[in-house]
């Protein structure tokens, strides 16, 4: 929508993304993930580091992420292998499995943490009775990839949702397993959102094809 030629304000708007690069982020290298754990430790960051762990290994957006509540992690005094969380964008469950890095930070920060099983993982910083904002998990990921001398206009939080989907597709080339870790409803979207070449998607052997009806024929 436009703005009119007698809004005095309208020619001092700026566009939100004015002077941001726009587009798909650029997942981290398994270098890169090392480089920020090792930054946030060596800065005894534990709450950013659980964070970092539970952001790469889910693949969940941020606005999935930051709600997450303490039940979903643990199981009595430990951490699960596998939690479960139902996407606010889609509606539809999605399973991930923790590694033993995640678990071991998670478990790290929680037991500082504290709180019951009812509370965010990671708590507002302004109402400790809210989870962090979408916008704070922003400002964590620029200064994490700043750190490690990366470009916060080519990296995001959807750098870390694309960090472990990248990995398995270049190891794998298993799109249908992408698919279904990143929760997508259309192989289609995952095609794209991973940056791939349909062709190469094609013909990667062993690992199914795509259909007309976008569904993985084995």
């Amino acid at each position: 929508m436009g703005h009119s030629h007698y809004d005095l304000t309208a020619p001092d708007r700026r566009a939100w993304n004015a002077g941001k690069k726009v587009g798909t982020k650029r997942p981290l290298k398994p270098r890169q993930i090392w480089a920020i754990r090792f930054f946030l430790d060596r800065e005894r960051r534990l709450r950013d580091r659980a964070l970092f762990d539970l952001a790469i290994d889910s693949k969940l957006r941020g606005c999935d992420l930051v709600k997450i509540k303490i039940g979903t992690l643990v199981l009595g005094s430990e951490i699960r292998t596998r939690a479960m969380v139902v996407q606010k964008k889609t509606g539809r469950p999605v399973q991930f499995e923790l590694m033993s890095d995640a678990r071991s930070s998670l478990l790290g920060w929680l037991e500082r943490r504290g709180g019951t099983v009812d509370d965010y993982a990671f708590p507002s910083r302004i109402d400790p009775k809210r989870h962090m904002s979408t916008r704070q998990y922003a400002r964590l990921v620029d200064e994490w990839v700043v750190a490690i001398g990366l470009r916060p206009q080519e990296y995001g939080t959807h750098s870390l949702r694309r960090t472990k989907a990248s990995i398995i597709y270049k190891t794998t080339g298993n799109l249908r397993a992408v698919q279904i870790l990143l929760g997508h409803t259309k192989i289609e979207n995952t095609v794209r959102y991973l940056g791939v070449d349909v062709e190469d998607a094609l013909t990667r052997r062993g690992h199914g094809s795509l259909t007309r009806s976008g569904s993985i024929s084995e």
